[in-house]
């Protein structure tokens, strides 16, 4: 039997707790009050369903307590921090763990942004400590990037993405705390050439999403991009290569048509505006369909699946 403490009660934290619950591993969520930690079970429980209707009879227990009072590190196998994107609150939060938790259980902070060469600087347990960075929706997208900070230890780094595989996720090691990581260098690498292409008028919105996702993006399903060109043969990308990256955007800032739109509010689906306009029925049947060509595409990858 496993046990996971999620330290957080946003949507990050239930679908994190949810994706441990639904393989029947001891789940604790600690919010600001035990109260508040109670208040998302619902949540946390709708993300387990998702993924595995039988978890109730795995046995699993979803607990809850208060960050400032939970000392049952009995069994724990892993701490997520995964409270709002502030320095200052992860940075404390982190001080306490490092006198609270025991030095041999690892502790994870999903941190988009934050190393966690920052987030554990000066703290005496720093070698066990590392960003577990997962991507919305939590509970369905199987990647979760494990990052070494300056003084993480690598074995230990090597026994969470264990420990994660064997809970159906997708860990990759990445061994350097650079900014953005892995996955989101690559993802914004695109999108600084998607954007260009809106702020030159080469393209539209739509048909930049149509172009991904019926192209390369299908294809990324079935296997990822290095693997691709292996396929393919490396000698057509690079001959493209020489042609294309020259023209490429080298921007350092995001350009004025999104700069402008999130200026004026119009920051997506949730203001009911982005680069369009967005009812509340379209919102929904959107988000709707996300989430269940998400689940579509995770069951995709486990066709023929790849020995870890």
């Amino acid at each position: 039997m496993s046990k996971v403490v999620v330290i957080g009660t946003g949507t990050m934290g239930a679908g994190i707790a949810g994706g441990f619950l639904a393989y029947g591993t001891d789940t604790v969520i600690l919010g600001r009050t035990q109260a508040k930690a109670e208040a998302c079970f619902d949540a946390i429980k709708a993300c387990a369903n998702s993924i595995n209707a039988e978890w109730p009879q795995l046995g699993g227990q979803l607990l809850a307590g208060s960050i400032s009072e939970w000392s049952d590190w009995t069994d724990t196998d892993l701490v997520i921090e995964t409270v709002s994107e502030r320095l200052d609150l992860k940075k404390a939060i982190f001080a306490e763990l490092d006198q609270r938790v025991p030095s041999h259980i690892p502790i994870g902070s999903n941190s988009s942004g934050f190393p966690i060469s920052d987030i554990a600087e000066d703290l005496v347990t720093a070698n066990r400590m590392l960003n577990t960075h997962y991507f919305m929706p939590a509970h369905i997208v199987p990647l979760v990037e494990i990052v070494l900070g300056k003084k993480t230890n690598p074995e230990i780094a090597s026994q969470v993405c264990a420990f994660y595989r064997i809970h159906d996720k997708k860990p990759v090691l990445v061994k350097k705390d650079i900014p953005g990581f892995l996955a989101n260098r690559i993802q914004h690498a695109l999108m600084r050439e998607a954007l260009s292409l809106v702020q030159e008028g080469i393209a539209t919105p739509e048909d930049i999403d149509t172009a991904v996702r019926y192209s390369f993006g299908f294809r990324y399903a079935a296997v990822g991009p290095m693997t691709q060109k292996e396929i393919s043969g490396w000698e057509g990308m690079t001959l493209a290569a020489e042609l294309i990256y020259p023209s490429l955007s080298n921007i350092t800032n995001p350009p004025t048509c999104v700069t402008d739109l999130v200026k004026s509010g119009k920051t997506g689906i949730a203001k009911g505006a982005g680069f369009r306009s967005w009812s509340l029925e379209e919102a929904a049947v959107v988000k709707k369909n996300y989430e269940e060509r998400l689940k579509a595409a995770f069951a995709v990858l486990k066709v023929a699946p790849d020995q870890d």
